[in-house]
């Protein structure tokens, strides 16, 4: 089995970049992603449970890699929520999934959201770890529309060992992110 289209544009165009432009004396210095993590919270969950079902669902077919329900750790009685019910779902991506997910996530998935003028270079958390939220699950292709009882968001978190938001920012530039701005706060 080959290696996923965007690792070995990593490996042999990405690396040698970054390497020059910050100055690296070793490859193993330069920042990669470690892992993606895809994240579903469902609001609705506490007043029917197949929602959880419908949305661990749509997370493994986006994903192509089984999703787990999460569960509420606290009780809060003004939404009617115990602690232990399930209330979202979440997958974490490693390796070749993950770069097979990336690879589409930025090649077909983004360009089909309405009014797309790139994303929003605010959702650095200051460890080199990125944030973007997807407001609609239909831009992916493997959702069909007729499936689906709502339309509902997800937060995908790109964990780099970036030391830098600067660095981090500039890997997920050159992996193909289509940043709105061209500097980074």
């Amino acid at each position: 089995m080959s290696n996923p289209r965007l690792k070995d544009i990593y490996q042999k165009e990405i690396v040698p970049a970054l390497q020059e432009k910050f100055g690296y004396k070793s490859i193993m210095q330069v920042p990669k992603i470690t892992k993606i993590c895809v994240n579903k919270g469902i609001g609705n969950a506490t007043g029917d449970k197949k929602l959880v079902d419908a949305g661990v669902e749509e997370l493994s077919t986006i994903t192509g890699q089984k999703a787990v329900a999460t569960l509420a750790k606290k009780s809060v009685s003004n939404f009617k929520l115990r602690e232990g019910m399930p209330i979202g779902a979440k997958v974490t991506l490693r390796g070749e999934r993950m770069y097979e997910f990336l690879d589409r996530l930025l090649n077909i998935a983004l360009p089909r959201v309405r009014d797309f003028r790139g994303v929003k270079d605010k959702g650095f958390d200051g460890r080199g770890n990125y944030t973007l939220g997807v407001k609609e699950q239909i831009i992916f292709p493997e959702i069909s529309i007729e499936k689906i009882n709502e339309i509902s968001g997800m937060d995908i978190t790109f964990v780099t060992n970036a030391n830098t938001d600067t660095e981090s920012f500039e890997l997920l530039k050159a992996l193909g992110m289509p940043f709105a701005s061209k500097n980074i706060n």
